[in-house]
């Protein structure tokens, strides 16, 4: 598109990227000024950066969105872009061109651009937890999400695009928890969640948390990576919604002003008495999803220091978990199979969005077992959990990643972590035998359904792979769960609320025939 002499439509929003170019900053201003407004609305983008004449028209297409007009005068240049389709009308062309703004030094334009820090309070102390129900041996339990019902899904769009206000959306997720938590009494469940229904993912939702963080979809990040087309025809062969999928961003330096995940439990512990499971994002999950060249380096020099930060405030979140009565505070670490199966090649697979880099599989799953070592210090083991998979965002088994817990076996226990919920009723997941090597302090959560296919498994079935279990680790250790959550991306569920609720309900049926016949 040829530049124009000027805009012949006024812009619902302005603002002024300064200098800063696509991989540095800008697109997340674009994603700030973009998402409150309404389909068809225009924002004008004024930037004095060359680089912008080709990235911007680039990151349009990939984006869904449609660059309208652009002006140039010098250096300064205007970009008029419509949030989704734009289709010209009598309203905005009566509307009269904004009238082009004074110039600015380079300085004032950055300074104006700037994305601003936020103050960051560090607690001096951690609370203490207290007690809490305590989980008995062959408890059923799901992993964490719950299928959202449409409304849900559409109070979670409408928040995170600014057009619905915080009550309102707490109002509706309070409504949607009631149901989650309903339909896991009903299957007889021994442990609720509260179905994740605040959460866009089960991990990217902290971008809407935490301190200088910031949630865009996964689309906006295809400019910082070697080949955007070539990364694009990727997600498109892993089913990945990469329009629908947000991932948090970091533009300055971490911090927990507010709750991740506490307000949740506030809010399921006064519908139940039962023990409560709260899962959270775990701490190299969150550093690889993190950290990114180009934006997560304007805060941290290092992927270790972004590192240091992570582990800081999830030991804020666990303490204020526990402290609130949380039975068990469960940390999801499905990268841990990307570093086991995909080696040391560039291969690149989508678990969650972990884009970034990494070295080889013995010192990454190091630095991951450090991670993880860091933040559950001094809490008791007992309450706290791994849980790891191959991939949950599509049905199709072919997408997911496949091996044994051989090559993972050494890290996991390694881990100071009382339970670990494990995917094992795929095929996929290889023998359940390779974990006799797991130390005895360890439970061990079976996964005994397939949360991505449709049918629900026969009673006999998951009877004898409880068995199996039991055989194994005694039947002490053993907890049953699906091998993963039933939604674990809010728009990409891999099964119904009815499936979800069926499924539990045989495990529930097999743990009441196996604690009788076991005698726990």
């Amino acid at each position: 598109m040829e530049p124009s002499a000027q805009h012949a439509y006024a812009p619902a929003v302005s603002f002024d990227g300064g200098d800063l170019d696509c991989g540095n900053g800008l697109l997340l201003l674009i994603r700030k000024h973009i998402d409150p407004l309404e389909r068809g609305q225009l924002l004008e983008i004024q930037s004095t950066e060359t680089s912008v004449e080709a990235d911007l028209p680039a990151w349009c297409r990939m984006t869904g969105n449609q660059l309208v007009s652009w002006t140039k005068a010098g250096k300064r240049r205007s970009f008029l872009v419509s949030k989704g389709a734009f289709a010209g009308s009598a309203d905005h062309a009566d509307q009269p061109p904004q009238a082009e703004p004074e110039p600015e030094t380079p300085e004032a334009a950055r300074a104006r651009a700037a994305i601003p820090i936020v103050a960051v309070t560090i607690p001096r102390t951690l609370p203490a937890p207290v007690a809490a129900p305590p989980i008995r041996p062959l408890s059923v339990m799901g992993i964490g999400s719950w299928p959202r019902p449409r409304w849900m899904l559409q109070a979670l769009h409408d928040h995170m695009e600014g057009r619905l206000d915080e009550a309102a959306f707490q109002s509706s997720a309070d409504d949607a928890v009631q149901l989650a938590v309903a339909a896991q009494q009903r299957a007889g469940v021994d442990v609720v969640t509260d179905g994740e229904q605040r959460r866009d993912s089960y991990a990217s939702f902290v971008g809407g948390r935490l301190d200088n963080c910031q949630l865009i979809p996964l689309t906006d990040l295809l400019p910082y990576v070697d080949d955007p087309e070539a990364f694009e025809q990727e997600l498109r062969a892993l089913d990945v919604p990469a329009g629908e999928v947000r991932h948090p961003a970091v533009f300055g330096p971490l911090g927990r002003s507010r709750p991740l995940a506490a307000h949740e439990l506030d809010y399921v512990r006064g519908l139940t008495a039962q023990p409560v499971k709260v899962a959270l994002p775990g701490p190299y999950l969150l550093t690889r999803t993190m950290w990114m060249e180009c934006v997560s380096d304007r805060a941290y020099a290092s992927r270790e220091a972004l590192a240091a930060d992570v582990v800081r405030v999830l030991r804020e979140e666990l303490a204020a978990l526990l402290a609130q009565g949380a039975a068990l505070v469960q940390f999801d670490e499905p990268v841990l199979s990307e570093v086991a199966f995909s080696g040391t090649t560039s291969q690149r697979s989508f678990m969650c969005g972990a884009l970034s880099e990494k070295r080889d599989p013995v010192t990454e799953l190091a630095f991951a077992r450090d991670l993880l070592n860091a933040v559950v210090d001094g809490f008791p083991q007992e309450r706290v959990a791994m849980h790891m998979c191959r991939g949950n965002w599509t049905t199709d088994e072919s997408k997911a990643m496949a091996g044994d817990y051989r090559p993972l076996v050494e890290t996991l226990a390694a881990l100071n972590v009382g339970t670990l919920f494990l995917e094992l009723y795929t095929p996929r997941a290889g023998e359940m035998a390779v974990l006799q090597r797991l130390p005895e302090r360890q439970r061990i959560g079976v996964g005994l359904c397939n949360q991505k296919h449709a049918h629900v498994e026969s009673l006999e079935e998951v009877l004898r792979k409880g068995e199996e279990a039991i055989r194994l680790f005694g039947a002490g250790r053993v907890l049953f769960n699906p091998d993963c959550g039933f939604a674990t991306f809010a728009d990409a569920p891999v099964s119904s609320a009815r499936i979800a609720e069926a499924k539990l309900r045989t495990l529930a049926e097999a743990a009441a025939i196996l604690r009788q016949r076991y005698g726990v």
